[in-house]
């Protein structure tokens, strides 16, 4: 029985690995390929992660795929806020899907403060 919940959530992280990667390449600007590869490509991932520790049963092998896991649920985020934060400073345009921009109000008050204006971003 412990091998038919391994090869299911070894297909259905499979399958989540695979829109991950067709979103990737379908989608068009950085922010949402960026959004497909942290949110179904963290989701395929745990669950392989997860299918190898149930098949093996063993305490050691278990907890370091929690460990791989809980990892990947914390950097994938940030890694993902990164990226998508550095393209958009640098320029790359995103898709006329974007319907609220809160990074262009951040950059034009920026931009502002580096001319010599008033700035209410703190710190500066």
């Amino acid at each position: 029985m412990i091998d038919v919940w391994t090869g299911l959530l070894m297909l259905i992280g499979s399958g989540f690995c695979l829109v991950a990667a067709v979103g990737i390449v379908r989608l068009p600007d950085t922010l949402t390929r960026m959004h497909a590869a942290t949110k179904a490509g963290t989701l395929g991932a745990g669950l392989l992660i997860g299918a190898e520790a149930l098949f093996y049963s063993d305490l050691g092998i278990s907890l370091r795929a929690i460990t791989m896991v809980a990892l990947l649920l914390l950097t994938a985020p940030v890694a993902a806020h990164l990226i998508g934060r550095a393209s958009y400073r640098s320029g790359v345009t995103p898709s006329d899907r974007l319907w609220v921009d809160e990074l262009k109000r951040d950059n034009d008050e920026r931009s502002a403060s580096d001319r010599g204006g008033s700035s209410s971003i703190p710190g500066d």
